[in-house]
Order: C-alpha cells, then sequence, then structure tokens
C-alpha cells in the first residue's frame, strides 16, 4: 500500500487549491473548481477565497462570472449550506445533494402549513410560486422586500411551533423563496450594496437537468478526492453531508484506492493518483473564515496544530481568517475600522515566512481597497486583532 505523508498532504494542497503563487489561476471558476466549491454562507468568504488563488485578484472578475457570465452559481447544497460552484459541476451537486435538500425544505415548509390554523396546503403554496415567478419575470430581478411588497401572499404570516413555549409568528416569504431557491427555480442575483453584502437580488432561473443520484455522487466525490485526496471516508461524510452507506457506494464507484496515512491510519485517492506532488516554491496565504482549504477535511491533523484551534474557531466549529505557510495553518488574520489588514503568528515559521505574509497582506489590501470585511462567524484572534 503507498504512503502519504502529512508533509506530501501539505504539498498538494498549495499546489491543487491554488495556493501557491505559480499556480494561481487566471478565471474565478479555475479557482472555485481547484476545491470543487467555494462557501458561501458568508458573500465576502466568496471573493477573498477566489481572489487568494487569482493571478490578478480582482473583484469584477469574481461578480462577471457570477451574474453576468453566470459560470459560477449559487447552491444549497453540501451539509445543507450555501456554496458556489461551477456552473459545469452544479448539475453533480444538483442531483448528489441539493435535490433531496429542496425537497427536506418543502416538506417542512408544508408541516409548518398543516400546524397553522389559517389552513394553507400545497396549493397555496404551488400559486404562491407561481405569482413569484411571473413577478420575478416581469421585473427581471428584485429582491424578497420588492416582491413581498408586489406578491400578496408573500406578506402572509403563521403560526410556528403552536403550542410550545417558543411558539413564534413568521412570514413565509423568506421560506418560499428558500423553497424556490433551493430547487433551482430561482437564483441569487448581484446583491444591494458592495460585494460584501448578503442582501441578494433574486431572478428567475431553470432547474438543472435530472441526473441520476448515485451517479452524480461518484462524480463529485471523485472531484472531491482530486482536490482533496487522500481524504477518509469520515471526512467526504462530513463534507458532503451524505450517509456513510452513499459515501461509500460513492467510493466504490469511484475506484478510489486505499494509502496509508502518517497517523496510522487509511486514506483514499482517485484511481492512480498515489504518487507524490512536485513540492511547489514556498508559499504564504491569508485565507478567509470558512475557506475550503481549511473546511474541506473532517480531521485537519495534518495542516492544523490542535493547541491553535481555540483562537481560530467559534464556539460551532467555524474556522475564522487564517494565515499559512506551506500548507500549515500558522495564525490568524483580521481587518481594522481604518481598513489596516493585522495578523498573529501562532508559531515561529522563520524570517522568510514572515516576510511572505507581509506580502500576502499587502496584496490582500491592494484588491479589497476601501471595502470592510467582518466574519459572519467572528472567532477570538479575529475579534483581537481587529479591535487592535
Amino acid at each position: 500500500m503507498h504512503r502519504i505523508s502529512d508533509e506530501q498532504r501539505r504539498a498538494r494542497l498549495g499546489r491543487r487549491h491554488l495556493l501557491a503563487p505559480s499556480t494561481r489561476a487566471a478565471t474565478a471558476v479555475e479557482a472555485a473548481d481547484a476545491v470543487v466549491a467555494l462557501h458561501a454562507t458568508d458573500a465576502a468568504t466568496v471573493f477573498l477565497s477566489a481572489c487568494a488563488r487569482l493571478t490578478d485578484a480582482s473583484v469584477a472578475a469574481v461578480e462577471q462570472a457570477l451574474y453576468e457570465d453566470v459560470t459560477l452559481v449559487r447552491a444549497l447544497s453540501l451539509r445543507n449550506t450555501l456554496f458556489v460552484v461551477s456552473r459545469e459541476l452544479a448539475p453533480a451537486v444538483d442531483a448528489s445533494t441539493a435535490r433531496a435538500i429542496a425537497a427536506k425544505e418543502r416538506k417542512t415548509l408544508l408541516k409548518h402549513f398543516a400546524e397553522d390554523p389559517g389552513g394553507l396546503d400545497a396549493d397555496w403554496l404551488a400559486a404562491a410560486e407561481d405569482a413569484t415567478l411571473a413577478e420575478l419575470s416581469s421585473r427581471t430581478h428584485a429582491t424578497g422586500s420588492e416582491l413581498s411588497a408586489a406578491v400578496p401572499a408573500l406578506r402572509t404570516k403563521i403560526t410556528v411551533f403552536p403550542g410550545k413555549k417558543w411558539e413564534t409568528e413568521q412570514g413565509v416569504a423568506s421560506r418560499v423563496l428558500r423553497v424556490l431557491a433551493a430547487e433551482g427555480r430561482i437564483r441569487r442575483d448581484r446583491p444591494r450594496g458592495s460585494w460584501t453584502s448578503s442582501q441578494f437580488r433574486w431572478t428567475a432561473s431553470e432547474p438543472w437537468p435530472v441526473t441520476p443520484a448515485a451517479e452524480a455522487r461518484a462524480e463529485l466525490a471523485q472531484s472531491y478526492l482530486r482536490s482533496y485526496g487522500p481524504a477518509t471516508e469520515a471526512d467526504l461524510k462530513w463534507w458532503t453531508g451524505w450517509t456513510l452507506t452513499d459515501v461509500r457506494k460513492a467510493l466504490a464507484a469511484t475506484g478510489a484506492e486505499e494509502v496509508q496515512l502518517d497517523d496510522g491510519s487509511r486514506g483514499v485517492v482517485a484511481p492512480g493518483d498515489t504518487a507524490p506532488d512536485p513540492a511547489p516554491e514556498p508559499w504564504a496565504a491569508l485565507l478567509p473564515g470558512l475557506d475550503p482549504s481549511a473546511m474541506g477535511w473532517a480531521d485537519r491533523s495534518f495542516h492544523l496544530a490542535a493547541d491553535h484551534r481555540p483562537a481560530l474557531f467559534d464556539r460551532s466549529g467555524n474556522i475564522g481568517p487564517t494565515v499559512w505557510w506551506n500548507g500549515e495553518i500558522v495564525g490568524g488574520w483580521a481587518q481594522r475600522a481604518d481598513g489596516e489588514i493585522v495578523w498573529r503568528l501562532l508559531k515561529d515559521p522563520g524570517k522568510a515566512a514572515a516576510r511572505a505574509v507581509e506580502a500576502e497582506a499587502a496584496r490582500l489590501s491592494g484588491w479589497v481597497g476601501e471595502a470592510r470585511i467582518t466574519p459572519r462567524f467572528r472567532t477570538p484572534l479575529e475579534r483581537e486583532l481587529s479591535a487592535g
């Protein structure tokens, strides 16, 4: 059995995730495909993750891919979380993961209707969806508030969890739009405000072509292994949110090969992908909270020291902005109110590393410009640095 060391895994990460300067991408789509999917819960993360991997970092280039060419699309998918994927990979993500999430979203909404004394049902929901889609078609795009003002059904309120101590009254607009988006019938368009804003407009869309779920899971697993292998079954299960049975079937369908890892456990790689990648040149990176390179595995011990976790993660397990050196997380960074990018190293990787981190901070500051970035999930070190 081939053995792939932690050092080799870090070399793969730098090269395959396009973080070493010589490997950086020319387009935002290439940057996204290199890590399969960009975390998009925080709107700024998409841009920060993509531009960290671009030769010429540019907000405009990412916006062009998202809103003009639509070669990158947002999807409620892996782990029931919002991600950005390339249009080419989107059908596999939809069939393998998002379609089941959409069905669950619809079922949950109808359950709330059934519990509410107002008598809403599937027919009412279908009519509300038709009215919403018709309004969007006439407008091209609109915010949720604009749609609620134009479509009376979206102003309806329901009682959620009636009779429970957490009973509350909620509007249906956000839930109806969430179902439509999960099913691919509408998509998030350019936001109000800057690229850091999550106040998206909505526009009509077409659902992705139907693909057998098992076939789509095999395709997505193959993409994951090419970017993140070696990985374990537990890594892929965590990353996708699939059942262990589906993970094992998908890996079997790809013909994944077992390899031995440094800790004595066994991982898997794509067929034939056992040879070591040449180590790239020394590199530093400042990556945003929830970046794929930090979130791609359930077990991150090969690139993250256990004693660094308390400073870099929030209480829910979300990682904040990180500083990398040659495939290892060595610190964290933040932006202060005056725009200054500041960082702290949690270990001493040497003078060359410090100079490279400083250069990356300058590069980041240069393309971010006047924008101000506050991560949605704030971590101890990020809070401390930003307070300065």
